[in-house]
């Protein structure tokens, strides 16, 4: 005959509601912690361009973009407001608006295959994001994010995305992932600003857009745009990150600079390199921050040069100390005399340069 246990109600009761405890845990982890397995979405050699377009690239207004830009099947003539310079080889040419090489197509070899390859690559990229299962996050706030706090994780809307005046922050650790899986259009309203929080990094954060990509007047975005339409940048707009478009870029007075790559901050640490980050606020008036890292003590330079090279500021011109640095720039100065446009940002830190873009609107 077995013998029958008899466990007291109080540790009945005790054992129930640590059970029910650790369940409630479990279904309340943060959306990092359910996140931690997805994967960057890989652009192979689509991404070594700021911008990649099939079908053409144009600008108009003061632009300036930081990174190599190209172009295919479309031919050269298909990238017009650039001033093209053609290099003596035969295969890139050079603006006076990129920072960077400019491809197209019929340009000689190994361009021509080259481009074939990014292009393809960028489409292989866009099929990876827009296939990626079982999102984290389905039709969220019905596509409108304004005002939200976005952590990390694979988003998937059936409809457009909107993200208006009021912007939208992204939060999360500087090696964390955000897919954003979008079937209809993203429109990023004029003036709306997308904030990173918490170390989040723009080379991190992938926009898959079936339809078009619209960022209004003076807006400032964030990430890598995969867009299977056309992307455009209104009046003022700036990109930290990529547009990468499977029909055209269009431009006007824009500020678009490749993100960077490394890891500024590892766990709380010193920072582990030299890196000049993008202002914040940008587009800005009067005032915006700029924020640097240094890995060792080193002589800095920091100084603010107008579109035809002038310089019109220095920020800083001394040793500093290893870490991370915030120098305000402020246009009431009275010594300065700036007028609305794009104007760069030079780190010169030991054997380290870096140049961002920076854009005044009066």
């Amino acid at each position: 005959m077995k013998s029958k246990i008899n466990i007291p109600k109080t540790v009945l009761h005790l054992w129930m509601c640590f059970i029910g405890a650790t369940l409630m845990a479990a279904l309340m982890l943060p959306v990092s912690a359910v996140s931690q397995s997805l994967a960057i979405v890989n652009l192979g050699t689509a991404g070594n361009f700021t911008l990649l377009a099939k079908t053409g690239i144009s600008a108009t207004g003061t632009t300036q973009v930081t990174g190599d830009i190209g172009v295919s099947p479309a031919a050269a003539t298909y990238i017009t407001g650039f001033g093209l310079i053609m290099d003596a080889s035969g295969t890139f040419s050079t603006s006076a608006i990129v920072v960077g090489h400019v491809y197209a197509a019929d340009y000689t070899a190994p361009s021509s295959s080259n481009m074939t390859t990014a292009v393809s690559d960028m489409e292989t990229a866009y099929t990876d994001a827009a296939g990626r299962p079982t999102p984290d996050f389905t039709e969220l706030y019905t596509g409108d994010v304004t005002g939200q706090t976005l952590a990390p994780g694979l988003y998937n809307w059936s409809t457009g995305v909107l993200i208006s005046a009021g912007g939208v922050i992204i939060s999360g650790a500087t090696s964390d992932v955000w897919i954003f899986q979008i079937a209809g259009t993203l429109t990023v309203s004029n003036g709306a600003i997308v904030t990173l929080s918490g170390g989040a990094q723009a080379s991190n954060i992938f926009w898959q857009v079936a339809d078009q990509t619209t960022l209004g007047t003076t807006a400032a975005m964030k990430g890598i745009i995969l867009c299977q339409t056309m992307i455009e940048m209104q009046t003022g707009a700036t990109l930290n990150g990529r547009a990468l478009a499977q029909t055209a870029v269009i431009l006007d007075a824009n500020a678009v600079t490749k993100p960077s790559e490394g890891t500024i901050v590892e766990n709380g640490s010193a920072p582990q390199e030299f890196a000049l980050l993008q202002n914040y606020p940008n587009p800005f008036n009067p005032s915006t921050m700029i924020n640097y890292s240094l890995k060792k003590a080193v002589q800095v330079s920091l100084k603010v040069y107008n579109s035809l090279g002038h310089e019109v500021a220095t920020l800083v011109n001394g040793r500093q100390k290893a870490g991370m640095h915030t120098v305000p720039f402020n246009s009431k100065n009275k010594t300065l005399n700036l007028s609305s446009g794009v104007y760069l940002c030079r780190l010169e830190a030991g054997s380290f340069i870096s140049t961002r873009e920076v854009v005044f609107i009066r």
